[in-house]
């Protein structure tokens, strides 16, 4: 399609040194008149669309060892966007006890850290919708299974504190041997089949009819096909995390990756369509680079931009609900086994799950560089520039592209008469400018550029933690110019 007639609005992110303050365009102008000659152009379609998006993909997990009740948890995971939390942890749900705090298999719960702390502390004040991951593998006196009894008076207890929690999900990836199950056959997918269709589902429909009950997959054979077929669900929980420690490489996480997830997700639905439930949501529980020992990539630009680059996918995918491991709670360095190599990109000398400082050095890391408690890093800064592109109730768009440029990854959502479109410069050295044209939106009356890459992260070897950048411009007629600078995420937003 070639579009004819359309006045020209360049909009230039500048160089370096201008980008950090973050101010709107009338303390730091970011619209010129002229700009580098695309190398491609977006055609975005606003009648081609998907199903409808919502915000709780902006989803992070937090874990019952960190003491949630410190000073200033809550208002970064608001500035970061966050929007949903998966509580209490991952494999530490399979020994956590809710009603006492503690943890079977010598597991470590912080004494602040109780749910009803949680609630009150951090998700009620940020409006965060929490969903839950109960005990499947260990019962209360911690010698059998878990106890479905335990889970229903949990679900009874939050309906009861109008908590408003929607999601439960039965046991943490209880397909894998790392996983605390005191059954008598474990890791069985037909046990834990059996124990959720007459157990776990029966007691918390009882204990509340509008709780969601969710069941573990891992998108392979063997355990889906059993708990598919034989397990009462309403929502299935899939878990991805793109690389093994030590093996981490900037290049596939960049390139790859996000499409191995999207495989992954066609997988489950395949598999739902074998058992004659092709409607059932996926939400996607954990999701992170590394699965263990997080190194210095999983605190660089390079993190950061593949997340920014999975949300884009996965509103494309029509995933309800997922959540980053992890907000807050851990660190890691050289001495621990994580990944440092001068192959990574990245300024740091830690690593760790956390996508918000915990307050730096902690054990773990004593001898990271100083950060107070609730600093945004990288991948953080990622969700904040997304959270201005996904936001419930719009659609995703069609789009397509003419020009050799094979470097930027976009996506684009309708919004009813306005439209965002997220941009991701995949050149680590080079700045490439884009045009993007709307098919039913030809001018408007304002637009809005936020952008965060590899500029503002690389203050960081400075130990400085830049956020994003964002301008407003006034009236404007498409289609309109933008040059990316390199490795970075933009997001416009073009309103009538």
């Amino acid at each position: 399609m070639k579009l004819r007639g359309y006045v020209l609005v360049s909009v230039l992110v500048p160089a370096a040194a201008t980008l950090f303050s973050g101010n709107a365009l009338a303390a730091n102008p970011r619209l010129t008149k002229t700009a580098a000659a695309p190398v491609a152009t977006v055609v975005v379609h606003g009648a081609s669309l998907g199903d409808p998006v919502s915000n709780t993909l902006l989803g992070v997990n937090m874990a019952s060892w960190f003491d949630i009740t410190q000073s200033g948890v809550g208002a970064p995971l608001h500035t970061a966007g966050i929007t949903a939390v998966r509580w209490p942890g991952g494999s530490e749900s399979d020994t956590y006890h809710w009603q006492t705090n503690t943890n079977c298999d010598g597991g470590y719960s912080d004494v602040n850290s109780t749910f009803d702390n949680f609630m009150n502390d951090v998700a009620k004040p940020e409006h965060l919708d929490v969903s839950i991951t109960l005990n499947y593998g260990s019962n209360g006196a911690c010698n059998a299974g878990g106890d479905p009894a335990e889970a229903a008076a949990w679900v009874a207890h939050a309906k009861a504190q109008n908590d408003a929690i929607h999601y439960w999900t039965v046991g943490n990836e209880e397909y894998g041997s790392w996983e605390e199950d005191l059954h008598a056959k474990t890791h069985d997918p037909g046990t834990y089949a059996s124990a959720v269709a007459t157990g776990y589902y029966p007691q918390i429909k009882a204990a509340d009819p509008t709780a969601q009950v969710g069941v573990v997959v891992e998108a392979s054979a063997g355990w889906d096909q059993t708990v598919l077929a034989n397990a009462k669900y309403d929502f299935i929980e899939l878990h991805y995390y793109a690389q093994s420690p030590g093996s981490e490489s900037d290049s596939y996480l960049l390139q790859s990756a996000p499409s191995a997830l999207s495989a992954a997700i066609s997988t489950l639905r395949a598999e739902l369509r074998a058992v004659g439930r092709p409607s059932v949501p996926i939400y996607l529980g954990e999701l992170g680079s590394v699965y263990t020992n997080p190194g210095k990539q999983a605190q660089s630009i390079v993190q950061a931009l593949f997340a920014g680059i999975t949300l884009g996918e996965l509103a494309n995918q029509d995933i309800f609900r997922a959540t980053w491991w992890l907000g807050y709670g851990g660190c890691g360095d050289a001495s621990s086994g994580a990944n440092f190599s001068s192959s990574l990109y990245g300024w740091q000398n830690f690593g760790g799950y956390m996508i918000v400082s915990d307050g730096l050095p902690e054990y773990g890391c004593s001898n990271a560089t100083k950060l107070p408690l609730g600093v945004l890093l990288p991948t953080a800064r990622a969700y904040e520039v997304m959270s201005s592109y996904i936001r419930s109730g719009e659609r995703a768009a069609g789009l397509t592209r003419q020009g050799a440029e094979t470097t930027v990854r976009v996506f684009a959502v309708s919004r009813g008469t306005s439209y965002a479109v997220a941009l991701f410069n995949m050149e680590e050295t080079t700045a490439v400018p884009m045009s993007i044209a709307v098919d039913k939106l030809a001018a408007g009356s304002s637009l809005h550029v936020t952008t965060y890459g590899k500029a503002q992260y690389d203050l960081s070897k400075n130990n400085v933690w830049a956020g994003p950048v964002t301008s407003t411009s006034g009236a404007w007629k498409g289609p309109v110019t933008i040059t990316l600078p390199p490795w970075s995420m933009t997001v416009l937003t073009l309103d009538p």
